[in-house]
């Protein structure tokens, strides 16, 4: 893996007039799913693909890869997006489609590094195979291949690199490509990738017992990917480790842990979960430190620490790639073999890490003056200009003044900005030795003491990234936030806490199912049914749900609670009725932000609704069209929508009242957007359509909704993140989608008075 991330990725062609096209290179060993993926996306997609698979590219037949590349030229040059099907398992395969690509298309990956035993069950069990590779030949052509992989790699051409590592993973891409228009692009970057140097899965052997003889299966292998290499490569990126090599004595040593994956992160804890410290280089600039004697320190202390803080990462950060400390600092950590998973150079603002990279970091390194004051330049000045007041006055209860070698751990508090935007937890201000005679404390080139301050400096800092990360595994994060969970009994949408209250009913509930099973003959005589959560994917593919009964935790009865006794809540309730209650949003995702709770029982939500609720669903909506109107008289510029969630998170049937312009500090996360603006959120005038003529409402239940790519929901525009989104949106003045703007599914001033059903 190479030793730094690239992050001068952008959402690109929001602005662009004509088609570019994509070149996409599925990367993945036989069975992995690359034709699938290939012709689900071309029956859906509006936009013009090419699939080019080797397997039949000769009139039918397999053929080469030079009639792929020729195909493959063909078709950019006029205009079209392409799928490379083939294995494209290592660097050297890739390239010259790369290299093809790079000046006609934008360059995608799609790594489908799904696991071996399924790969080999999928090939061994098939027939017909275009390029004849089934039946028991094939376990070993996919053992011979998976041990010559290397992932992709942004530093090869491309901008877009997506990993599957589940099949889950595939559909969410497979969702993604679909959703392309033929003016849609997607951002850069890399994305998926939780265990860059995962290989091979042990266990695979056991397979060749079961399917029989691999003879010819060298032959069969080079037909699949041409002229493939017998091993891998002697100059492959040393911070790689080594294939591993799959034999019987292998599998019998590891025989009780078979699926594990070789070079996986201990405790399967997500590289983008993992606690992560960001630092700069202390005292190479401003402070003059030598940069070899700086280097060779930095590598020194990241070896020392970097087994003792378990899963966390340390991340060097330099505003750019190729500055003369990071790149020998990412020369030496090759040399040394560091675990690229938990040390690596990043280029970027270590301020705006998140927002403009992608990288959350919850701990950064303040390379800070004695006095532990903001100004002056560089780094000091940057986090403490971003993170506001709040980090002086958080420094300041914690030390007044700092000496060379020493460090100081400052909690942020969730107020400030570098905690609300970047989900920075820490600050550590750490002060290093000087040796520019313009600033205190210099040296004097004295070197045998600057060592010695540098050295006390990075184990300062190292110790008290420790101190955080021990802390955090005693109180995990969710842990922290259904202690917030408790809070929501006030009345409205819990922001954050009901996904991981809904995670603790549903193990509550999988306990009292499995205990139930247990007791034999035992019957249910009363009281509620659990289901499992309040958000779940609903395995029936029927749409129109009946009736089910649901558990609902303490936090999600906050709006029953209010729709049957408003006059316990009077500072909140805006209007009552015999049929509604109408109350703001605790937590709003836009600037007019209204629940219309339903007052009848036994209405938890949308599939509770039959026939005989079609006048309370008009009269739900004619109340919201008149809030509307309301707000019209102070803003006749607001457009709004009517709705329902598919699933709610909290219990009782609520319509939402919502501005289009999502302007809030309330919409953190793809899942407040996606809530809003996907088919999950159901229009209220659809709503009352179905009821009428199916006496049932639709329901969008499939989860996976909500962690679709983020797109304006005026030019369907993709970003890589909310703050991206929101910069875009506010700016955006493109037409609504020409679904929104029929049957009165948007709500304006002008369009108010013909809009009530």
């Amino acid at each position: 893996m190479d030793m730094d991330i690239d992050v001068d990725s952008r959402a690109k062609g929001e602005e662009q007039q004509h088609q570019k096209a994509i070149m996409v290179l599925l990367v993945g060993a036989p069975g992995s799913g690359k034709s699938t993926f290939c012709e689900e996306v071309m029956r859906l997609s509006t936009r013009s693909w090419v699939r080019i698979c080797q397997d039949n590219i000769g009139n039918g037949k397999a053929g080469t890869k030079a009639q792929c590349l020729t195909s493959a030229a063909s078709a950019l040059n006029e205009g079209k997006s392409v799928f490379i099907d083939r294995c494209n398992l290592d660097r050297e395969q890739r390239a010259e489609f790369v290299k093809l690509g790079s000046s006609k298309a934008d360059v995608h990956a799609v790594m489908l590094d799904l696991p071996a035993k399924l790969c080999i069950s999928r090939s061994v069990k098939r027939s017909g195979h275009e390029g004849n590779l089934q039946g028991g030949k094939a376990a070993a052509v996919v053992n011979r291949m998976l041990q010559k992989k290397e992932l992709p790699k942004l530093s090869e051409g491309f901008t877009r690199i997506t990993f599957c590592q589940h099949e889950s993973d595939v559909q969410d891409a497979l969702n993604t490509y679909s959703a392309l228009g033929p003016l849609d692009t997607l951002p850069e970057g890399t994305f998926g990738q939780k265990s860059p140097d995962a290989k091979v899965q042990v266990g695979i052997m056991k397979f060749f017992k079961k399917t029989g003889s691999a003879d010819n299966a060298g032959s069969l292998a080079n037909r699949v990917q041409d002229s493939a290499p017998n091993q891998i490569a002697k100059k492959k990126d040393p911070c790689l480790r080594e294939p591993l090599s799959i034999s019987d004595n292998v599998v019998m040593e590891l025989k009780e842990h078979e699926d594990t994956v070789v070079g996986s992160i201990g405790d399967n804890v997500p590289l983008s979960d993992a606690p992560t410290l960001a630092f700069p280089s202390i005292s190479t600039s401003d402070f003059q430190f030598n940069h070899e004697k700086a280097s060779d320190i930095i590598i020194e202390k990241v070896e020392e620490f970097i087994n003792k803080i378990g899963n966390a990462r340390l991340i060097l950060v330099d505003l750019t790639r190729g500055s003369k400390i990071s790149s020998l600092v990412r020369a030496k950590a090759s040399q040394k073999n560091i675990d690229s998973n938990k040390f690596f150079t990043f280029a970027g603002d270590i301020t705006q890490l998140h927002s403009k990279g992608g990288l959350h970091c919850n701990v950064i390194a303040n390379a800070a003056n004695w006095r532990l004051k903001p100004g002056g330049g560089g780094v000091n000045a940057a986090i403490f200009a971003a993170a506001g007041p709040a980090l002086e006055v958080a420094t300041k209860e914690r030390a007044k003044s700092l000496v060379p070698g020493s460090a100081v751990v400052v909690p942020l508090p969730s107020t400030c900005p570098l905690f609300c935007k970047e989900g920075v937890t820490h600050v550590i201000h750490v002060l290093g030795p000087n040796m520019n005679p313009q600033r205190p404390n210099c040296l004097n080139n004295d070197y045998v003491t600057g060592c010695k301050i540098l050295r006390d400096t990075y184990t300062s800092l190292f110790e008290g990234f420790a101190s955080i990360v021990r802390t955090q595994a005693k109180f995990p994060k969710g842990d922290t936030e259904n202690i917030g969970s408790k809070q929501s009994e006030s009345q409205g949408h819990c922001e954050d806490a009901p996904r991981n209250s809904e995670q603790k009913i549903k193990r509550d509930t999988a306990h009292e199912s499995n205990r139930a099973k247990k007791c034999k003959g035992s019957h249910s005589t009363g009281g509620v049914i659990p289901d499992s959560g309040a958000v779940k994917t609903n395995k029936s593919n029927e749409k129109f749900e009946g009736s089910t009964t649901k558990a609902w935790g303490s936090w999600a009865q906050a709006l029953y609670h209010t729709a049957m006794q408003p006059e316990k809540h009077k500072d909140t309730v805006l209007e009552v009725t015999d049929d509604v209650v109408v109350i703001y949003d605790v937590y709003p995702k836009a600037r007019k932000h209204l629940l219309v709770l339903a007052r009848h029982k036994g209405l938890d939500r949308l599939a509770d609704i039959c026939k005989e609720h079609l006048q309370l669903l008009k009269t739900m909506h004619a109340v919201g069209l008149k809030w509307a109107d309301n707000f019209f008289k102070e803003d006749a510029s607001l457009i709004f929508r009517l709705g329902y969630h598919s699933v709610p998170s909290m219990r009782q049937l609520h319509l939402h009242l919502i501005s289009q312009d999502f302007d809030s500090k309330h919409l953190k996360n793809k899942k407040h957007w996606n809530s809003f603006n996907t088919a999950f959120f159901r229009d209220s005038v659809d709503i009352i359509e179905e009821v009428s003529i199916h006496g049932k409402a639709r329901l969008e239940e499939d989860e996976k909704l909500l962690s679709t790519e983020l797109r304006c929901h005026r030019c369907r525009s993709a970003h890589p993140n909310i703050p991206r989104l929101k910069s875009h949106i506010s700016n955006c003045q493109a037409p609504f989608p020409a679904n929104l703007l029929q049957n009165g599914r948007l709500v304006s001033a002008s369009s108010n008075a013909g809009n009530d059903p």
